[in-house]
């Protein structure tokens, strides 16, 4: 007997009015305890058709059981849900907020959902509720419909909403993906009460934007109401991680171990961003000993070490979790695998591999390639000096290449000795991007005319740049001491040490000369090449060597010096690292623009490949 049929428990000593109402008391309940329970499409189709032929939408129980099935179907069609919603003579606010919401979770529907709240609105005969706005501003914030969204936060004013902490929480999730971290801050300050949700929000915004001082302050200043969960935690190892700041990682790792239960301690996520932070701040160690003991392993952790290893040059390592992740894990690699171990081969400037996981990505796992493997594979090609085949691939990519790919070609000619013709193509697409690249093309530009010796050239740049008000991005490098950050530009003299800091660059120069060091000027075209001991002076003077000077002043037995720089360190720099690790016999952990350095013994992981 089917579920949908079963006999009513109704006693027949009742009136038969009362009986009707019984029996149609029972039929609702039932249609609502099935909809509650329905797990299939084919069972909720059997529902719905029953309640069109028993209930009448024009009664409240009715109207109400109309509104749960179209809730269930919002769930798995947003099309047919909004079919449904036609035929509904007199929708109440939940209908048109299951409808909106269906669209807004949609892949492809999401601009449907803010027309809907339009036809809401012009119909006029229901007002939205505080249950609205959060699916709207979803939408918004996925499609940055930025005026739309703005219109929205005007209205929940309007309508008494501004102190409502769900619509305060997604309006700083679309201010924040939009861009406004102003304006998501300035909602999260006047909010008069906030969730764990709000403040996961903020603090997920402002890592998102790099800002991550600031974000691991507030996450400071959360303590102080609200309890961190699994969420806020990913965030804040997200922060150490874009800092390079292993104490303050390790401290929050340790955070988790003493304040958290087992489901958050064996997270996967937890997990996956603590081996991302180890592996971010220089310590691969302890990213595996992370892993291996991770009671399991999604993609995502299995790709965090590939991507960890890669960007510390490993690539037999990074090629061997990829084997394991198939095997051993049995999981299916995606896309972001592929980016690690693409980034690996072009590390280590292996140009057989790179082609073959290339292939394989494309032909064995039915990965279409993306603008990231694209340029993973034409930089490790162009600095394998196979420019012409890379200038093939980026003909055949499937889609317009970027900025990035662009910069690789240019840098590789400004290597090989390419041509000043062919630079100056790199360079003109690049420029037509705009944007904060240019600086980094006209220094690459007068690194091509000083391997020309075109030194005239390089002066017209040098002029060129200051009458454009264009200003080579300047290096800055960090360390940690104590759990304290300290920065250092090219130059710099505002640090409380500056005076035994250039004591020690003394020492340091003497040392090298005594080892017969001879500086490298060619990557120093921006001064003019009779002023060889500007040249010098200017290269002595770069952000890492005044944090490596910093580091050997507060040095401590068996722990490495830990640099962080965001530019790409010169070939002057590497080479005075290396020999300063021999020199001073210590182990120095650089992580610059694009991968990790392990200088030690006069040696460097990179191999001199970089």
């Amino acid at each position: 007997m089917s579920v949908l049929t079963a006999p009513l428990p109704v006693s027949v000593s009742l009136p038969e009015k009362q009986v009707n109402r019984v029996r149609l008391d029972y039929r609702h309940d039932r249609l609502l305890q099935l909809v509650d329970e329905c797990t299939d499409i084919s069972q909720l189709k059997q529902i719905h058709a029953r309640a069109l032929r028993t209930t009448s939408s024009h009664d409240a129980r009715g109207l109400f059981i109309q509104s749960r099935i179209l809730h269930a179907w919002s769930l798995v069609d947003a099309e047919y849900t909004h079919r449904l919603f036609g035929q509904v003579t007199e929708p109440n606010v939940f209908m048109w907020n299951t409808l909106i919401r269906s669209f807004a979770l949609s892949r492809d529907l999401k601009e449907e959902a803010i027309s809907v709240f339009g036809t809401m609105l012009e119909e006029g005969k229901v007002e939205p509720d505080k249950h609205t706005f959060p699916f709207v501003l979803k939408a918004c914030a996925y499609l940055f419909a930025l005026e739309e969204g703005k219109q929205l936060h005007a209205m929940t004013f309007k309508l008494g909403f501004d102190r409502d902490i769900y619509v305060n929480n997604s309006l700083i999730h679309f201010y924040a993906s939009c861009g406004l971290l102003k304006n998501a801050r300035d909602v999260f300050e006047r909010m008069s009460s906030r969730s764990v949700v709000s403040w996961n929000a903020m603090i997920g915004a402002l890592v998102e934007h790099g800002e991550f001082d600031n974000s691991l302050q507030l996450f400071r200043e959360m303590q102080e109401s609200s309890k961190p969960d699994g969420y806020t935690l990913q965030s804040v190892l997200n922060a150490c991680a874009g800092l390079g700041s292993l104490s303050l990682g390790m401290w929050t790792h340790l955070y988790i171990l003493k304040n958290f239960e087992a489901d958050v301690n064996d997270d996967v996520l937890v997990n996956s961003s603590l081996v991302e932070m180890y592996c971010k701040s220089g310590s691969l160690e302890l990213a595996e000993k992370v892993f291996r003991r991770m009671p399991r392993h999604s993609v995502h952790s299995w790709n965090s070490m590939i991507l960890g290893f890669a960007m510390h040059g490993q690539a037999e390592a990074t090629m061997k979790y990829f084997s394991d992740m198939t095997t051993e894990g049995g999981l299916v690699p995606n896309s972001v695998t592929f980016v690690g171990v693409l980034s690996a081969c072009n590390h280590r400037g292996m140009v057989d591999e790179g082609r073959k996981y290339f292939d394989m990505m494309i032909k064995d796992y039915k990965i279409d390639p993306q603008i990231e493997h694209y340029g993973c594979l034409v930089d490790l090609l162009a600095r394998a000096g196979l420019i012409e085949e890379a200038l093939d691939l980026v003909s055949n990519m499937s889609m317009k290449p970027d900025k990035i790919i662009w910069r690789c070609l240019l840098d590789a000619c400004s290597k090989k000795n390419a041509g000043i013709e062919l630079s100056m193509d790199m360079a003109v697409q690049i420029l037509e991007f705009g944007g904060e690249e240019c600086s980094g093309v006209y220094v690459l530009l007068s690194r091509v005319y000083a391997s020309a010796q075109q030194w005239n050239e390089v002066g017209l740049i040098r002029n060129l740049m200051m009458e454009r008000g264009i200003a080579k991005e300047p290096g800055c490098s960090s360390m940690e001491i104590n759990g304290v950050s300290h920065e250092f530009f090219a130059g710099d003299t505002s640090h409380p040490q500056t005076n035994s800091i250039y004591q020690t660059l003394y020492e340091i120069d003497e040392k090298l000369d005594a080892a017969g060091y001879l500086p490298d000027v060619s990557q120093a075209p921006m001064v003019e090449d009779e002023a060889c001991d500007d040249k010098r002076n200017t290269l002595r003077l770069h952000s890492e060597r005044l944090a490596i000077a910093f580091g050997l002043l507060n040095r401590k037995n068996g722990v490495p010096i830990r640099v962080f720089k965001n530019l790409r360190v010169c070939n002057d720099c590497h080479q005075v690292t290396k020999l300063v690790s021999r020199l001073y016999n210590m182990e120095i952990i650089v992580r610059d623009r694009t991968r990790f350095h392990h200088f030690k013994d006069g040696l460097c992981s990179c191999d001199d490949y970089w």
